[in-house]
């Protein structure tokens, strides 16, 4: 049974500034896709190796206005349905995205590509809010690989992050969702908390700079800090998956979440992104 999916995010740029970056096919290419070709009102296309299905272009526009912008998106052969809505919030933009034809069981069980659809709009949305903020932006995933691996610069000390990864308190702060952390060989890793009943588990622990979470079925989550210059160079893999399913809704879930980690760090005053 597929449901309908709502995101909301407070974007750091006025109405009209968030109106081209989503309609400017130039800037598209910066944020969103691979490839994409606008031409309001009749045309609006994005594909390549950072989009689902991105073999071809698989979008049909069907409305475009200074406040909103509704296409459908075929994938898996059924043809889904995604709007933008834009709302002036003081010097800022409420952005609303809503998403059709979303299961949470086909993103679990990765059985369809559809199952993606929540972490790479997550993924999206905080990439268009660092390029409209003028920040370095997430790696984005890249649906032809197996090879799950990125990088990101956070500017404050090594100590500092390791802790923020680690600390389930701030964990679930900048990832928006209580997790649970026993940050030493053999503990926990809980996305819910401890009391959700489930967890992974956390191995090759190297305190204040490695750490491995092995989930099981999608795989092993790895990440490792290094001092760069003054700040923390934050270096993540995915690995231990079946090739032929890559955990591609996982792993940009995780991606995603990262851009609030930096921001934690980052910005003065931090409230996340995500209302």
């Amino acid at each position: 049974m597929t449901e309908p999916m709502t995101i909301r995010a407070r974007l750091a740029a006025p109405v009209a500034t968030v109106r081209r970056a989503l309609t400017d096919a130039v800037e598209l290419r910066v944020w969103l896709a691979e490839h994409a070709e606008v031409e309001l009102p009749r045309r609006y296309e994005f594909w390549g190796r950072y989009t689902p299905e991105g073999d071809a272009p698989h979008q049909r526009l069907l409305h475009a206005d200074d406040r909103t912008l509704r296409f459908a998106w075929t994938l898996d052969g059924v043809e889904t349905t995604t709007e933008f809505g834009l709302e002036p919030d003081g010097d800022g933009t409420i952005l609303t995205l809503r998403q059709s034809h979303f299961s949470f069981e086909e993103a679990m069980s990765g059985s369809s590509i559809r199952g993606v659809l929540q972490t790479f709009w997550y993924l999206a949305i905080a990439n268009l809010n660092d390029h409209l903020d003028g920040r370095p932006l997430l790696p984005r995933t890249d649906f032809t690989s197996a090879d799950l691996r990125g990088e990101l610069l956070i500017d404050a000390p090594t100590d500092k992050v390791w802790t923020s990864l680690t600390d389930s308190e701030q964990a679930g702060a900048w990832f928006g969702y209580p997790i649970g952390i026993e940050p030493w060989e053999g503990g926990r890793y809980a996305m819910g908390g401890f009391d959700s009943g489930e967890a992974a588990k956390v191995f090759d622990v190297k305190p204040g700079r490695a750490l491995s979470i092995d989930w099981g079925s999608t795989g092993v989550t790895s990440w490792e800090l290094d001092e760069s210059e003054g700040r923390t160079k934050l270096t993540f893999v995915q690995s231990g998956f079946d090739e032929g399913n890559p955990p591609y809704g996982a792993w940009t879930g995780i991606v995603s979440g990262f851009a609030e980690l930096r921001r934690f760090h980052e910005v003065p005053d931090w409230k996340p992104i995500w209302l």
